[in-house]
């Protein structure tokens, strides 16, 4: 048993190491021999070379102390991985997923350089002194956090004919309103707050029964240390409301999808979002440094035309319970540990 590789996930709190541990020795597969066990980052003494880790027993779940992980598996949300960089050094290339907060700024250049610069909305950081300029030629534009996650904080600006500029926040009714001779920016200071911000241009997008919906690509690495798409889902905003992660409903993406199109156009369309979610993948990696999973969000604009939106570096999981007879749940969680064990072969 001991010469198994052992694979280490690492979880940001004590309480989650368990509940962790316990859900992918669940949907680990069977014929992949292989330990496993939970850690906090306060759980590294790199001093000994040890971890103390929850591992199974025959007798169930226990703490114990452990030699460093053959591999690990960051389940953390973290903006940087200077903290960690003496346990990467100690077991090398085999901690995948160093940074899980991406800075969406930094993401955007990225592609913005790259091939997938077409299919990303123009984005600039925020300046007052351009937004009316933006807002002018645009009429639709969005403000996210640089660092945000699950649509907090992202306000929706829209300048209608009158001029006046419609502030909402979730929901596509205002929460405020800039009338045209007001100053745009001093109204924003106040709402806005300290953060930092991005500006997205607004893309008008497709709608299911009156609601908003995103395509999200869950990108992820195998057995082979190769990127696949594993899933495909759309996530589908209440009525009147334009942000997704605040869902109404989840469906399996490639069922949706040709409600909108012919099998034919259907089927091109899901081969054109899994090129672009591997490109972005890659792009980020490379960028970023070592990864094993990403989520890549998308909407259509209404030609069909699909736009990135979002990269995720720890993607929600939990979201792909709450869709009915959903045939990859074991996939998503297996494939992070088939990578890993791939990392742990590696000489």
């Amino acid at each position: 048993m001991k010469d198994l590789p052992l694979i280490g996930i690492m979880v940001p709190r004590k309480k989650d190491r368990k509940k962790i541990l316990e859900l992918y020795q669940e949907f680990r597969k069977k014929n992949l021999k292989m330990r496993l066990c939970s850690f906090t980052p306060a759980n590294i003494d790199l001093r000994k070379k040890k971890i103390k880790g929850i591992i199974k027993s025959s007798k169930g779940y226990k703490e114990a102390t452990l030699d460093l992980p053959d591999a690990v598996y960051n389940r953390c949300y973290n903006k940087s991985s200077k903290k960690l960089r003496p346990l990467e050094r100690m077991i090398g290339e085999k901690y995948f997923n160093k940074i899980t907060h991406f800075n969406k700024w930094d993401v955007y250049r990225q592609l913005e350089k790259s091939e997938l610069k077409i299919f990303t909305p123009k984005t600039f950081l925020y300046d007052a002194s351009i937004l009316p300029d933006l807002l002018e030629a645009w009429k639709l534009l969005y403000l996210k956090p640089v660092y945000g996650n699950k649509g907090k904080n992202v306000y929706r600006l829209e300048q209608i004919d009158s001029g006046s500029i419609l502030i909402s926040s979730h929901s596509l009714a205002p929460r405020y309103i800039c009338e045209r001779h007001e100053d745009i920016g001093a109204k924003l200071k106040g709402i806005l707050g300290e953060g930092q911000f991005i500006m997205q241009r607004g893309i008008r997008s497709r709608m299911i029964n009156q609601c908003l919906f995103d395509l999200r690509l869950l990108v992820q690495k195998d057995i082979t240390g190769n990127w696949l798409v594993t899933s495909v889902v759309s996530r589908v905003a209440y009525e009147g409301f334009f942000n997704p992660s605040i869902l109404k409903e989840i469906y399996d993406g490639e069922l949706l999808i040709p409600q909108f199109f012919t099998v034919e156009k259907g089927f091109k369309l899901l081969k054109v979002l899994n090129n672009l979610s591997i490109k972005a993948a890659e792009l980020v990696e490379k960028h970023i440094g070592l990864l094993g999973e990403i989520s890549v969000d998308f909407i259509l604009d209404e030609t069909g035309k699909p736009w990135i939106i979002e990269i995720n570096g720890k993607p929600q999981k939990v979201i792909y319970q709450k869709i009915e007879s959903f045939q990859h749940r074991k996939l998503i969680y297996q494939r992070p540990l088939e990578y890993a064990y791939y990392l742990s072969q590696l000489t």
